[in-house]
């Protein structure tokens, strides 16, 4: 009995690893930009920031264990990367039917709980999530503002490559763009797999 359960456990955890495969947005495509409802009632957009020289766009839930492990990450990823002209920009794609626990009254309490510094917006139809081709949670995207409402993308995947412990990532992929790009220089990995669990779509 204990065996079936840790092979269940295992094929579990597997599938919400890789989710489903979808079509979106590739690297050097120009970004979609969209306005959805942040958890203060606003309404938010690629442009809502004029003074942004891009976005750190993370597809993320209340939820997934594996975005929860992320969470610290994430605002420090924001804090560290706001003031440069950087900031997240957090979307909750998950079907609320689906997935109750990341509904928009959750989400405000999960932002309280955490103290997001950043904006957490819902994709309550789930079409941004589609067009940007987004499977995980968590799942990046860090764009670069080329004009006015501009912005091009310049990585898709992971934040780093430990899930589990920060400390032990040797590689903080997201980091590493944002550095190259502020140096003006070649981000080398400008695609990595996004490890996280499979979003919940509606029917």
């Amino acid at each position: 009995m204990q065996l079936i359960k840790s092979l269940s456990l295992a094929v579990f955890m597997l599938l919400a690893t890789f989710g489903n495969k979808a079509d979106g947005l590739k690297v050097g495509d120009k970004a979609t930009d969209f306005n959805l409802k942040n958890i203060d009632g606003k309404m938010i957009s690629l442009g809502s920031n004029k003074n942004v020289k891009g976005y750190i766009l993370i597809f993320t839930c209340n939820t997934c264990p594996y975005a929860q492990m992320y969470e610290d990450r994430i605002i420090e990823l924001h804090n560290k990367y706001a003031s440069q002209g950087f900031p997240v920009l957090a979307i909750q794609p998950n079907d609320v039917g689906k997935s109750p626990g990341d509904s928009y009254e959750n989400m405000k309490v999960r932002a309280q709980e955490k103290s997001f510094p950043f904006p957490y917006v819902i994709d309550e139809t789930q079409e941004v999530t589609k067009t940007y081709g987004a499977t995980n949670t968590p799942h990046v995207y860090v764009l670069n503002k080329i004009s006015d409402n501009n912005f091009r993308v310049e990585y898709i995947g992971a934040i780093d490559n430990n899930s589990r412990n920060a400390a032990a990532a040797s590689k903080h992929y997201v980091q590493e763009a944002i550095e190259s790009l502020l140096a003006g220089g070649e981000i080398s990995s400008k695609s990595t797999k996004a490890i996280g669990c499979g979003i919940k779509w509606g029917e």
